[in-house]
């Protein structure tokens, strides 16, 4: 038994997925894992760590969705720790024991190119061949077995989402393990192969053997091994004397070779199409202006569909909680702290929060379809029009577009640019694309004050008019940015455009579940948590003396009364002089040329480390103090009907717009903060960033209402 083996024996056996993006690899993996997926981050880095346990013949093993990867050699964050954990020189990775290369049918040369590199890490290996339907549709094929003899490795057509070829893939891996591939071989110029082999002599007799492909990579290095300096620096000298570079001449041999290797498997039918489905219709979606239009229309749909088509589900699950509180609050009557901290502080919370999950799976379902079908690389081009101008290209579409679900995976995703400057960048205002966490305030408003005055057809408009605010503030911020702070310069864009082809629904699904689950978790745990500080700051301190003198000031000077009304004044009152209430009138000055009272501040304030608790704030705040009838229960109802001291409302659709606006470029959200610090390896960015999005935040808010009061 040989030590790597005893190792394998002591923990489970890893198979990595690996391949070039868009190659399909995803969806061979939601195939293989279904919705047992573990989703962490590598340690000491951002970068996703996606894992799920399957069984194969009765052992368990752990399959690994390696980062997407043209090429062994690393050009961003996310590419070095893929390799490196291919490599196993990832702390707190083992190298995987088994490979699984997911090959595009559709793209065979360029995949081809990738997996010559991998062959050379000696690792048992099978190929997942993924796209044989779109080839097939563009009148072209693949002889499988062919392919499979020249690459020396177990191949099996594999269509994910249907489950085609899954279980033989699998199977195959296990049993490659028994033989490790063999390097390609290579077509070197001949000039280099004279050079080439004398050194790999010498470094075998050494006790180094390397292949071709690692001398040259070695050659290149900056960091030469003490043992092999001289070898290596031979080389190296040999090869630049004849004016071959080390890096030029392996390319180029991987290339030559994937593509007489392409050439040699492939075969067209007679009635093939001269232009391809995807070539069509691109003539159409990426046009200068039909194109823009599209893009727009499609935007629409999902914002209008957002608010329209979760609406019932949304009533549902409010009336729940609703019954849940009203159960819970009549078994803990006569203990009033107790009633207060788990029907409004606990089920209030939680379930203002909860309410909004449908919304989340309709917006993370039409995302998934999109770019299911291949759209969001186009959605990417026909950015680049828009961002070129401003110092960024189309390639910051993916992070901005990442932050219209989360901010943390947009600031992470940023490391897509290629270019530190135009990184930075980006991550500065990734953040102001309006996020999943923003969506249930303006649900909320929008549902309080522009539906119910305007129609359900201007509150898809307005919802989809916040989501376009970060976006249109984004692109000036740019440009400011890139002149006068960071001063980046204009870069080229290069993006390959994937197939047309219908979603992988059960991805979709997934998509929706994977992130539905997340949002709950979050709803779970750190919601929970802050809407229990918000209650405690809002519910003390509190005595029986105040108490009292509360109810003799409101008899004084309402005598004829109810006591109903006395009750609201009551709690009214007591949120008022609470620790948080206290707060929020310090600061009311501040907020009010936004048309913000004590109580909107306070709410934003305890908004500031997660901007979703928002919601529930105001319903903590307005359910104690708003006024009590037969519909004080409907949060909406309740702003809607709130005033101020002096009996004006206290809210108006201008208002709620301003409040609106506040939050969509507001930097409430320390999770971000923390990504941003990460990614920027300390606290000036993340500092200037909160600094300058509050300062737009406010400055938004205030300008909202009082273009308002004019009207």
């Amino acid at each position: 038994m040989t030590a790597e083996t005893l190792e394998i024996g002591m923990r489970k056996p890893t198979i990595a997925l690996v391949g070039n993006p868009n190659a399909g690899k995803t969806t061979v993996f939601n195939a293989i894992t279904g919705a047992h997926q573990k989703v962490g981050n590598y340690p000491g880095v951002t970068v996703e760590r996606i894992s799920g346990e399957i069984d194969i013949s009765g052992q368990t093993y752990e399959l690994i969705d390696v980062p997407g990867l043209y090429s062994i050699v690393p050009a961003s964050e996310d590419e070095r720790v893929a390799v490196d954990v291919l490599k196993g020189q990832r702390n707190g990775e083992f190298a995987p024991d088994f490979l699984i290369a997911v090959v595009d049918a559709n793209n065979l040369e360029r995949n081809l190119f990738f997996f010559s590199q991998l062959l050379e890490l000696g690792r048992p290996m099978a190929v997942a061949l993924t796209m044989t339907d779109v080839l097939s549709a563009g009148g072209k094929a693949i002889r499988i077995e062919k392919l499979e003899s020249e690459l020396g490795v177990p191949i099996v057509s594999v269509v994910g989402h249907k489950g085609v070829g899954v279980k033989e893939l699998l199977e195959l891996v296990v049993q490659a393990g028994k033989v490790s591939p063999k390097p390609a071989e290579l077509p070197y110029p001949q000039e280099a192969i004279d050079i080439i082999e004398p050194a790999l002599k010498e470094l075998a007799a050494q006790g180094r053997p390397i292949s071709a492909a690692g001398l040259l990579d070695l050659a290149f290095s900056i960091e030469l091994s003490s043992e092999n300096d001289a070898v290596l620096t031979d080389v190296r000298s040999k090869l630049s004397a004849i004016g071959l570079n080390p890096t030029t001449i392996e390319t180029a041999s991987r290339y030559i070779w994937a593509s007489r290797l392409s050439a040699k498997v492939s075969f067209s039918n007679e009635g093939a199409p001269k232009t391809t489905k995807t070539e069509r219709i691109d003539r159409i979606v990426t046009h200068r202006i039909y194109g823009m239009a599209i893009f727009f229309a499609l935007m629409y749909v999902m914002f209008q569909s957002i608010y329209t088509f979760a609406a019932p589900l949304m009533d549902g699950i409010g009336w729940v909680f609703g019954k849940l509180g009203d159960a819970v609050g009549r078994r803990l009557e006569g203990n009033e702290m107790l009633q207060s901290l788990v029907v409004d502080g606990l089920i209030g919370g939680v379930g203002t929060v909860v309410t909004f999950l449908p919304q989340i799976l309709i917006l993370f379902f039409f995302v998934a379809a999109l770019e299911g079908t291949g759209y969001m690389s186009r959605a990417a081009f026909l950015m680049d029009r828009w961002l070129s101008w401003c110092g960024l290209n189309g390639r910051a579409f993916i992070p901005l577009l990442s932050s219209f679900a989360c901010a943390v995976p947009g600031v992470m995703a940023a490391r897509v640019m290629p270019d530190p400057k135009s990184r930075l960048a980006t991550i500065l205002v990734s953040p102001l694309m309006s996020c999943s966490a923003r969506l249930p305030v303006y649900l909320l408003l929008i549902g309080a004050f522009i539906e119910p005055i305007y129609g359900p057809f201007w509150a898809g408009v307005a919802l989809f008019a916040m989501h376009l605010v970060g976006l249109g503030v984004a692109v000036p911020v740019v440009w400011v940015l890139n002149r006068k702070v960071i001063k980046g310069k204009p870069l080229p864009f290069l993006l390959e455009l994937p197939p047309y082809q219908v979603p992988k629904w059960r991805d979709v699904w997934l998509a929706m579940y994977l992130r539905g689950k997340v949002f709950l978790k979050t709803a779970g745990t750190v919601i929970i948590a802050l809407s229990l500080v918000v209650w405690a700051l809002l519910y003390f301190p509190r005595s029986e003396a105040a108490t009292a003198q509360y109810k003799a000031d409101f008899v004084a000077q309402n005598a004829a009364a109810d006591d109903a009304t006395l009750d609201a004044y009551v709690k009214e009152r007591q949120v008022a002089d609470s620790y948080l209430g206290r707060f929020g009138k310090a600061i009311e000055p501040v907020f009010r040329p936004a048309g913000f009272d004590w109580r909107i501040s306070t709410a934003i304030l305890a908004a500031f480390p997660a901007r979703e608790v928002l919601v529930s704030s105001l319903g903590i705040i307005f359910s104690l103090g708003g006024e009590v009838d037969e519909t004080s229960g409907d949060l909406r109802t309740s702003l809607r009907n709130a005033e101020n001291a002096d009996g004006t409302k206290l809210m108006t659709p201008w208002t709620a717009a301003g409040l609106m606006v506040f939050f969509a470029l507001c930097c409430q959200c320390m999770a971000t903060l923390a990504a941003v610090k990460r990614e920027t390896n300390g606290w000036k960015w993340p500092v200037f960033m909160f600094v300058y999005m509050t300062a737009l935040a406010y400055l938004g808010a205030v300008v909202v209402n009082q273009v308002g009061k004019l009207f």
